[in-house]
């Protein structure tokens, strides 16, 4: 593959930072952390005008029919900007919707998604379980005719902001996946502690939920591949998101060198400040090679295309709190302090670094892959 942007993608990458320029400045920033959801509906609209939510997906199912560089680059400048909301749940929803390719659920939910009427999210994790998808437990109720939904979910991504729950449980020990809208009697939401406040997470109680037929959306194998598909997806857009913030960290550090004065000197000419730089640099280009290599390789259908997200994700965990280290190291006391906007990205890449597993989660999935 070609490693450069083409054109279009080059073109792509300027209107969505010119975008996000206008609609997602650093204070609305720091005002949505403020707040119980982070949610803005002007700076929803935007994603939604602009189509990002779509972007990726076929033309037969509303989407634009575009590949996963170009998801890729969206997410980069979305981080870039530290964008707050459930732009990434609301996603991951909508490939995994999109993976099901049934037309009522498409009709009911996808569209919906795609025209802005709905925000979205998944609830995947449960307590003391990891990415894995075989590590599900909650389980269907037979209830009547339909069924009932008692337990917990945790750490799921925005899930006061969204209108929909997509749960992924067990249905007679086959995975299933269910469609829940918000206000559904017998659920509570709880917020969880978190580090990076323009990404709500929360554990979700369900209280003998009732679940009619229509509800249950896949089971079987076909819930498994849209699943495990969807789950690539994101990891890849997290990828992104992480190369983002290390962008916007090496860039705003590099700039900090060449005005800072110590010593009566610019700090930028200490050759220890240097190597930090050069070594931002070589971080941030490693990862995000590895990312743009792994969206090719997911969009062109590659035998090796989980090996290679996996390898991304491993790397992206690996680096990109160094980047954020070696950012605060060479801006000093400055670096440390609330005023300053670099804590929004190191905070946004400690929970990409756990979002969809962390470095030693993919190193085993890479391991088991090679010896399978």
């Amino acid at each position: 593959m070609n490693f450069e942007l083409s054109n279009p993608q080059q073109l792509l990458r300027e209107t969505t930072r010119l975008s996000l320029s206008k609609a997602c400045t650093k204070k609305s920033v720091r005002h949505l952390m403020e707040t119980h959801t982070a949610f803005d509906s002007a700076l929803w609209q935007t994603v939604i005008d602009q189509g990002w939510l779509a972007l990726h997906l076929p033309e037969n199912l509303g989407g634009l029919g575009l590949g996963l560089v170009e998801l890729a680059v969206i997410a980069e400048e979305t981080s870039r900007a530290c964008m707050p909301g459930p732009f990434l749940p609301t996603l991951w929803a909508a490939t995994l919707l999109a993976g099901i390719n049934e037309p009522a659920s498409n009709s009911q939910y996808l569209n919906s998604i795609i025209e802005g009427k709905l925000k979205a999210t998944v609830a995947l994790l449960e307590s003391g379980t990891g990415w894995n998808v075989d590590d599900v437990q909650l389980a269907l109720q037979k209830n009547g005719s339909g069924y009932h939904l008692s337990g917990r979910k945790a750490f799921v991504l925005d899930a006061a902001a969204a209108d929909l729950v997509l749960c992924v449980v067990r249905k007679e020990q086959d995975l299933a996946l269910v469609a829940i809208p918000r206000e559904t009697p017998g659920m509570s939401f709880t917020a969880s502690s978190m580090l990076d406040a323009t990404r709500k997470l929360y554990e979700i109680e369900f209280n003998k939920v009732s679940i009619n037929n229509g509800q249950v959306l896949a089971t079987g194998e076909p819930a498994r591949q849209a699943l495990e598909h969807a789950l690539q997806v994101a990891t890849l857009v997290v990828c992104s998101e992480t190369v983002g913030a290390m962008q916007w960290v090496l860039e705003t550090t590099v700039e900090y060198a060449k005005t800072r004065k110590q010593f009566g000197q610019i700090i930028g000419t200490f050759q220890a400040v240097q190597h930090q730089c050069a070594d931002m640099l070589l971080y941030t280009e490693s990862a995000r090679a590895a990312t743009r290599f792994a969206a090719w390789a997911l969009t062109a259908g590659e035998a090796d295309s989980s090996k290679a997200v996996s390898i991304a994700k491993a790397c992206c965990s690996d680096i990109g709190h160094k980047v954020c280290n070696h950012g605060v190291q060479v801006h000093g006391g400055i670096g440390f302090t609330w005023e300053h906007d670099l804590h929004l990205y190191l905070k946004r890449v400690a929970l990409c670094e756990f979002l969809f597993g962390d470095a030693n989660h993919h190193r085993e999935k890479i391991a088991c892959a090679i010896l399978d």
